[in-house]
Formats: structure tokens, sequence, C-alpha cells
């Protein structure tokens, strides 16, 4: 009853909602209350598919984005196969551990949501300069191309456009090449968390070649959608482009046709 309830608030505000520490449906790290720590405890078996289908009998179609970063287990994978949920891929994660590292780009699969970087993260220019390590910058030479590191925010960021995954999440703060002054949040620490800001209202004319750029990409790897319409809007009029000369105004009439909808 508790998830059910969790779930279908969740999809009143939202069109899919990131479930965290999927992994913990499969197994879980149980801890007895009067612990001080998290060092002692048992491995004890998640609800499993079981859940899944209670949430489907009760909500129907409960679209979800599974968390499933850290020691992934067998287990874990065929639960998040078997209800049809992507993962998550994380480039900074892809460096170590060789070829079959599964957050290498060769190793990414299409029903997968991909990110430089998650918002509990650095920044990519950030670990680049603070957090990787020397074999791994080598690594990422070899494997994107000697120039990476020129431009190493957007070298990950195309690399995510390239991948076949089916879902891109790219931070503010890497299409702006930014370093960790702007990290968004750092797990474990208690204050001085989401304090970033993106900007005043000039900031997008500040960032018109950032927006060509990422059209341009957007464009290069098949991932522009012209007949998107913002959430809301299925019947609001809103143009479909016929070229894509004609994004940028469909992308504004979207916008707008978005705002009018939230404020109504």
């Amino acid at each position: 009853r508790w998830w059910v309830q969790r779930f279908q608030r969740s999809l009143q505000l939202y069109d899919e909602t990131r479930v965290d520490h999927f992994r913990a449906f499969a197994g879980y790290w149980a801890v007895g209350a009067q612990e001080e720590t998290a060092m002692n405890g048992v491995w004890k078996k998640g609800p499993g598919i079981e859940l899944f289908e209670a949430l489907e009998a009760a909500l129907g179609h409960v679209p979800i984005l599974a968390e499933d970063l850290g020691v992934i287990t067998p287990d874990v994978t065929a639960l998040r196969e078997a209800i049809g949920a992507p993962g998550m891929v994380v480039l900074q994660f892809a460096w170590g551990g060789g070829a079959t590292n599964t957050h290498l780009p060769h190793n990414i699969y299409q029903n997968s949501f991909v990110y430089p970087g998650t918002h509990d993260n650095q920044t990519v220019l950030g670990w680049y300069k603070a957090g990787c390590r020397p074999e791994e910058a080598r690594l990422i030479a070899r494997y994107i191309g000697a120039e990476a590191g020129q431009d190493i925010s957007w070298a990950f960021i195309r690399e995510a456009f390239k991948s076949v995954a089916r879902t891109v999440v790219v931070a503010m703060q890497d299409v702006m090449r930014l370093d960790d002054s702007a990290r968004m949040n750092t797990p474990g620490k208690a204050a001085g968390n989401w304090a970033w800001r993106v900007g005043g209202s000039s900031i997008w004319d500040e960032l018109r070649a950032e927006s060509a750029d990422l059209l341009a990409i957007t464009q290069m790897y098949d991932r522009l959608l012209l007949d998107w319409k913002a959430p809301g809007t299925k019947d609001a009029g809103t143009p479909e482009a016929e070229s894509v000369s004609e994004v940028e105004t469909v992308a504004e009439a979207a916008a707008a046709n978005y705002i009018s909808a939230s404020q109504s």
C-alpha cells in the first residue's frame, strides 16, 4: 500500500520517476536499529517482481528509471530487465576496470539513461581536474581522442549523445563548462548543497553558442524530436517542425504553451 500510494503521487507530478537504490528491490542490507553504524548488518531478499506486479495491478503502467549504480549483481539486472525499466550509465565511472566496465560507451545498452555526471557527482571539468586518476586520463585520451582534455565537458556530452542510450541527461554545469565551484551536491556532506544557480535572465543570451552547439549535436546524432510537445499541451496547437531550421520556433511555441498550461 505504501509503494502504491507513493507511486500514485509521483505519477501525478512526473511523466517518469527515478527510483533511487533500485538494487534493494532485489536484495538489501538490513541494519539493526540499535547499531551506531551501517557496518553490522545482513543481506536480505527484497520484494522482487511481486512488488512491481502489484503496482501494475493497482496503477497500470508505472514508468520508472532504475538507479542501478554501485555493485550490481545479476539478480538486480534480471529484475530491471523483467520490468522493462531503463537503467543508468555515468561516463565519469567508465575509465577504470578494463574494457568490460559497464559505463564505457561501447558497453552502453539502448534501454538506459546516460549521464556525463549526475547531481551527486563532481562536474565533468571538476572531476577531470581533481578526481580523475592519471591512468584514467590516459584512457580517455586514447578512447575519445587526445584533444578531449582541452574541452572535457563537451567531449563527455558528445560521447553521451552519440551512444545508443535511449535518453541523455546533461547537467547545465557541464554545458557551461564549469568546475566544482558549481557542484550541485556532495553525498555525505550535511550543509552547503543545492545552492548553485544558473544565473540571471541574461544568461540565456550568454549561452547562445552553447545552445547552437547542443542543437547541432542533437541533429547529428538523430536525437531531434520534431514532434515533441510539452506535457499537458497535447491539444494546445503546438506546431510541428518541418525542417531543422524551424526547431527553435517550435521550441519557443512549446515552451509558451507549457507556461500557459502551468499558469492555468
